[in-house]
């Protein structure tokens, strides 16, 4: 079981909860926490000084005061109107996430919830009761209110659910699994609204698909290169020495082991050809880049996880607003996360274009086709490459600059995050379909070049992909191939090589 204290949630556990369910509870010195800053909110909601959100309205609204004997029905109100989500729900493992992370954030004890709140939210991850939450809606301050605040509806017995594979009624799901609904008491909607979650959920999850399509474009590049007859000389040890990039020396060193041993290599050792063209030279340069972005989005996300980031907050025995819902961090994260995949994909499109166009691929035969002209063969799948590239262009636009006044003009400056973060989602699909192409093509030049082969690394890439793929003859249907490998390359088909 992981065990939420708000300190030392990772990625990984996120990933694990959010995908495979794994149970999940709350530390013992959490529900302290917990309990300690509760008291404090209990004390001021009962006195006569205004508390944003304790005792007040919400927004422009926060000089409004609300009478003690309407304190239930204010947080009750404050989910049911901020619950303005349109459009396809998220995943359910993006729910999951948003969830957990959500628990663990008020088990770090400043959020002033009842413990039974967070305990509430870990019940829904630990019996498979999963909010409806359609994905647009936030604009990422103050936090991901609407996507939170489907959430919290289903803790409360309404909205909508999925349990057991259907989709039902919060308070139906809720009755189904032996979960009791929550009255939610005096800020405790709040506390659940404000927050990064959303965002962050599904940065994290669209992270570790980063750095698996990281790892892979390194062993598709390798394939790729020895199937052009390229030359791993660009990729010593001693030249990245000299611009000690960590992703650069990491993705070099990883190209040369690679292509070691390889016998196409040593039949053309004797050749003039001195440089190779960008996308094979230059590949350190581009995915080791890509490896640092990945690198410090992770620090940005790792922090976040562990964060508090509602308002206000209970701070000794004060409440105090402030501003931690901001998604800044984490949109201008998820907008660079974006543009590095975008170079990513790019780079592989065009190294696929090497592969097939007559001009380029080293006497490989035009398209990749046996009988050139009777067969079109990888034509229009390196067109398919180019139209998902120049989609990711569009979405490499970003949309952290793109602040919009709500709430009145209180919140007059926002972050944009959970945009970022479905822009991501759809750039990270484009790349793992555009490296799935790649493959594809590499391992026909490599077919192509029989009887040499490639080092052992290369040559274990090509019988995995051949497991999933088999080799064919003629001009074929090429849309379940590269699905197939897109499939694979997204669970990991090329990991450890």
């Amino acid at each position: 079981m992981t065990v939420l204290d708000g300190e030392a949630l990772t990625i990984a556990q996120v990933s694990a909860i959010a995908r495979a369910n794994e149970p999940v509870g709350l530390a013992a010195h959490a529900m302290d926490a917990m309990r300690r800053s509760r008291s404090v909110v209990e004390r001021l909601a009962a006195g006569e000084d205004p508390v944003y959100a304790v005792n007040t309205g919400v927004g422009l609204l926060a000089d409004v005061r609300v009478p003690t004997a309407d304190l239930q029905a204010l947080q009750r109100n404050v989910v049911r109107s901020h619950a303005a989500g349109v459009g396809a729900p998220l995943s359910r493992a993006e729910t999951r996430a948003m969830m957990l992370i959500r628990a663990n954030v008020l088990a770090k004890g400043f959020s002033g919830i009842r413990p039974v709140v967070a305990e509430r939210l870990c019940d829904l991850l630990n019996r498979g009761v999963t909010p409806v939450v359609p994905a647009r809606g936030s604009v990422g301050a103050s936090g991901d209110l609407a996507p939170l605040a489907h959430m919290a509806l289903v803790l409360m017995g309404e909205g909508e659910a999925e349990f057991e594979g259907a989709r039902m009624p919060g308070g139906e799901a809720l009755r189904r699994a032996g979960i009791s609904p929550l009255a939610l008491e005096s800020k405790e909607g709040i506390s659940l609204l404000n927050g990064t979650q959303a965002m962050l959920a599904v940065g994290c999850l669209e992270l570790e698909q980063c750095e698996r399509l990281a790892r892979a474009a390194d062993v598709v590049c390798a394939m790729t290169l020895d199937g052009l007859k390229g030359t791993p000389r660009a990729f010593d040890a001693r030249l990245h020495a000299t611009r000690p990039h960590p992703g650069q020396r990491d993705s070099a060193s990883n190209l040369e082991r690679l292509l070691k041993g390889s016998e196409i290599r040593e039949s053309h050792i004797t050749c003039l050809r001195v440089q190779d063209a960008y996308s094979l030279r230059c590949a350190p340069q581009v995915h080791g880049a890509v490896r640092d972005t990945l690198a410090e989005a992770r620090r940005v996300f790792e922090i976040e996880l562990n964060a508090v980031t509602d308002n206000p907050l209970v701070i000794g025995d004060e409440i105090i607003s402030g501003g931690n819902f901001h998604g800044q961090p984490l949109a201008l994260a998820l907008d660079y996360l974006a543009i590095a995949m975008v170079a990513l994909a790019g780079i592989s499109e065009r190294r696929i274009d090497r592969l097939v166009n007559p001009a380029l691929n080293e006497e490989l035969p035009p398209f990749l086709a046996a009988n050139a002209g009777l067969e079109s063969g990888f034509m229009l799948v390196q067109v398919t490459a180019a139209a998902l590239v120049a989609e990711n262009r569009v979405l490499a636009n970003p949309a952290s600059p793109g602040s919009i006044t709500t709430s009145g003009n209180k919140e007059d400056f926002v972050s944009m995050g959970m945009t970022a973060a479905l822009k991501l989602r759809q750039v990270v699909e484009n790349t793992r379909t555009v490296l799935a192409i790649e493959a594809l093509a590499a391992a026909r030049a490599l077919d192509l070049l029989a009887p040499l082969k490639s080092g052992d690394a290369i040559e274990q890439a090509r019988e995995r992909l051949r497991r999933v793929c088999p080799a064919w003859e003629g001009d074929q249907v090429f849309s379940e191939r590269i699905r197939s490998v897109d499939e694979w390359i997204g669970g990991g088909g090329l990991e450890g090589i």
